[in-house]
């Protein structure tokens, strides 16, 4: 066990050890990889080690601990050792598929995740909201210090600035619409169809939820670890089925999401051929929304089942939308992605580049508060108000002051930062 550590902590001692999509075996992702529900278990050991600042990341494609501590290679055994326990598999098998990142290069990485740029979708849209539900969990937990709050805001931030500056947030929502407009072409009313979801990966939920808008008749969700479809179906208002069912699954279903991510095939041609003759031929549509594919590319040989996967969407989603090919708007979209990461990262480091400075501010702060406490005659109710009308008066006039995108981007900022999106409603 690491020694406890104080609350002020600085980006070099910043430590990160998880594990995501990139290097994670089936077994481990089952065990590992939920959503913000499994982030309270986690944190409370990570708090029982010692830490007193700590995140975890839990989503569908990873698990990652991001703690301070001055002995990164001590901390980083502890970090292991938890996920193991959380995993329940041996240390040195959680080892052998686990990363770590130290200091500026772990922040770095916990901007890139933020900004979607670290998922197996670049640009999706789900994974801001699923850091906002972790980080919600750390505050919750009383593991979010000063230093920690200050990283996740100018993650925030960098996202924002990528969402707002680059197209590559559009893609994947563009390639979900493209899925909705192949399977009305194929069956009309989605008012009739059943659709089956295999896995939880963040594309094929998005894929399902849009489906659903669509008017889709029903949707089930099934997964080989019964537990984290059944957290899945249970957030999108649908129904769970065991994987010992799937044949079965696969028969009474009209569109089939494939997202397991398992690294190998979970839908045959076989497989997909008995089920046409349950089904006596009515139309299959199949979605493949895993890298590496869930589906057997052969499954489109066959009469009456067609397949699309992340490729074929995309095409879909570009075709007549620019003169240039996909590839090249995706490679100008993420290279700007990086660029702008690269230079909030910076401005993090300039901004928190003098601790010294910190001590000065929360002085001035005190100061502000008494000279308030003071104008409002003792009142402490009213000297709240002074204090916030001194807070808001600057940026109101900066906000006044600016135009176009960057007034666009501040006022987005200003919505976050002051729970005026909607977030803090999450909060309650």
């Amino acid at each position: 066990m690491p020694e406890p550590q104080s609350t002020h902590a600085s980006v070099q001692d910043l430590l990160l050890v998880g594990a995501s999509h990139r290097g994670a075996t089936t077994a481990l992702r089952e065990r590992l990889f939920l959503d913000a529900s499994a982030a309270p278990t986690i944190l409370q050991r990570l708090k029982q080690e010692g830490f007193a600042q700590a995140l975890a990341v839990v989503t569908s494609d990873r698990c990652e601990l991001y703690v301070f501590h001055a002995d990164a290679a001590r901390a980083a055994a502890t970090l292991r050792a938890v996920l193991a326990a959380t995993a329940g598999l041996a240390p040195e098998l959680v080892s052998a598929q686990s990363f770590e990142r130290r200091g500026i290069v772990a922040l770095r990485h916990l901007f890139s995740v933020a900004a979607s740029l670290d998922g197996p979708v670049l640009g999706e849209p789900q994974i801001l909201g699923e850091l906002e539900a972790n980080h919600r969990a750390a505050t919750a937990a009383g593991l979010v210090g000063p230093e920690l709050e200050a990283m996740l805001q100018a993650a925030y931030l960098a996202a924002q600035r990528i969402r707002s500056e680059t197209p590559l947030a559009d893609q994947p929502v563009s390639m979900a619409t493209a899925a909705i407009d192949v399977a009305r072409e194929l069956f009309g009313d989605l008012a009739r169809c059943r659709a089956l979801m295999l896995g939880i990966g963040e594309m094929g939920e998005m894929m399902a939820v849009e489906l659903k808008k669509g008017g889709l008749a029903s949707l089930t969700v099934t997964h080989p670890a019964g537990a984290r479809a059944e957290l899945v179906a249970r957030r999108l208002s649908s129904h769970f089925r065991d994987w010992a069912e799937l044949d079965a699954a696969l028969a009474g279903s009209d569109i089939v999401i494939a997202a397991v991510g398992a690294g190998r095939l979970v839908v045959t041609k076989d497989a997909i051929r008995t089920a046409l003759k349950t089904r006596r031929h009515k139309p299959m549509l199949l979605f493949d929304a895993a890298l590496p594919p869930d589906i057997e590319p052969a499954v489109g040989e066959l009469d009456d089942a067609f397949r699309y996967d992340l490729d074929d969407l995309e095409r879909l989603a570009m075709e007549g939308r620019t003169p240039r090919g996909t590839a090249a708007l995706r490679s100008s979209a993420a290279e700007k992605a990086v660029q702008i990461l690269a230079e909030e990262t910076a401005k993090f480091e300039r901004r928190r580049a003098d601790p010294a400075a910190l001590p000065a501010l929360q002085a001035l702060f005190e100061t502000e508060r008494l000279k308030a406490l003071a104008a409002a005659g003792g009142d402490a109710e009213k000297a709240t108000r002074i204090l916030v009308d001194r807070l808001l008066q600057r940026p109101s006039g900066a906000l006044a002051a600016i135009e176009g995108k960057d007034a666009s981007a501040l006022a987005k900022l200003m919505e976050r930062l002051f729970g005026l999106d909607g977030s803090e409603k999450d909060r309650t």
